[in-house]
């Protein structure tokens, strides 16, 4: 099982950074297809059959690409969306975490988790677009693996207490920790090349090795949030994997699950700072 998700996530790997340096202009491509696989996925953990799934995940799909090749970018750039984005999972993914509302019981309710992950997923899509070729991107991916990665291997080889039994039982306040001390030493690794390569010329930004730190730290609890609430939604479907699309790690939003906390996280962050730059 370990050698299936260590070859699958090689190959995955291999394809994003081949589109991303090698075949840029079909970047916007893959980031729509993985966003129609992810609200396909999407609607199955809200309650719809198979033709509601397609539909969606072909309306995202069409949708994320034709922000990103019309402007996307832009739309997120002067918007407050990234903002709203980042409310959300500060402070309602938090909540709802804790009080577990169950939405897929009640038509209105499947509907009104079907325009949430619309929304989670198209901005994620295009804060995906909106940083790349930029340092950021390799930056803020990294933070989602190795986080990821640190917090696998520590559960497994400290266990301990449980970080949200009722939700995800196999996840553990060690692997917590051990997401922060993978991130602290990647910021170390990382950290060198960014402040090389970030022109950076803001007020209200202090490139410092503290500062990328506690931004990548503050993106890693964005992550287990995102983590933990696909977790929620899953065993509330009865679930364990989104769908098995992709060998020995389910599907694709158990392996993005972080990433729709993540990507609007630090666009909404990079929004709030430029707002600050301006303001001061």
């Amino acid at each position: 099982m370990l050698m299936k998700r260590i070859v699958t996530a090689a190959v995955l790997l291999v394809v994003l950074l081949g589109v991303l340096f090698g075949l840029p202009r079909f970047w916007p491509a893959l980031v729509a297809l993985l966003a129609g696989l992810a609200a396909w996925e999407w609607a199955g953990l809200a309650g719809f059959g198979q033709t509601g799934r397609v539909l969606f995940g072909a309306v995202i799909l069409a949708s994320c690409a034709m922000l990103l090749l019309r402007g996307g970018q832009l739309l997120l750039e002067f918007s407050s969306i990234g903002v709203l984005s980042l409310l959300f999972w500060c402070v309602v993914a938090p909540c709802w975490l804790k009080v577990q509302w169950c939405f897929r019981e009640r038509a209105w309710g499947r509907w009104c988790l079907l325009a949430l992950g619309a929304f989670l997923i198209v901005v994620s899509g295009c804060a995906l677009g909106f940083l790349t070729g930029a340092p950021w991107l390799l930056g803020v991916l990294g933070v989602a693996w190795v986080s990821d990665i640190s917090a696998y291997f520590a559960g497994r080889k400290f266990g301990g207490k449980k970080l949200a039994p009722s939700i995800s039982p196999g996840k553990t306040w060690a692997g917590v920790w051990g997401a922060i001390a993978g991130v602290t030493l990647y910021t170390v690794v990382f950290g060198f090349y960014l402040l090389s390569s970030v022109p950076l010329d803001l007020p209200a930004i202090r490139l410092t090795f503290l500062s990328i730190w506690v931004i990548f730290i503050f993106l890693a609890v964005l992550g287990i949030l995102g983590d933990l609430f696909e977790s929620m939604l899953k065993r509330q479907a009865g679930i364990k994997d989104s769908s098995q699309v992709l060998p020995g790690h389910g599907g694709v939003l158990d392996r993005i699950d972080s990433l729709l906390a993540i990507l609007p996280g630090c666009h909404g962050a990079v929004a709030i700072t430029f707002a600050l730059d301006r303001f001061w």
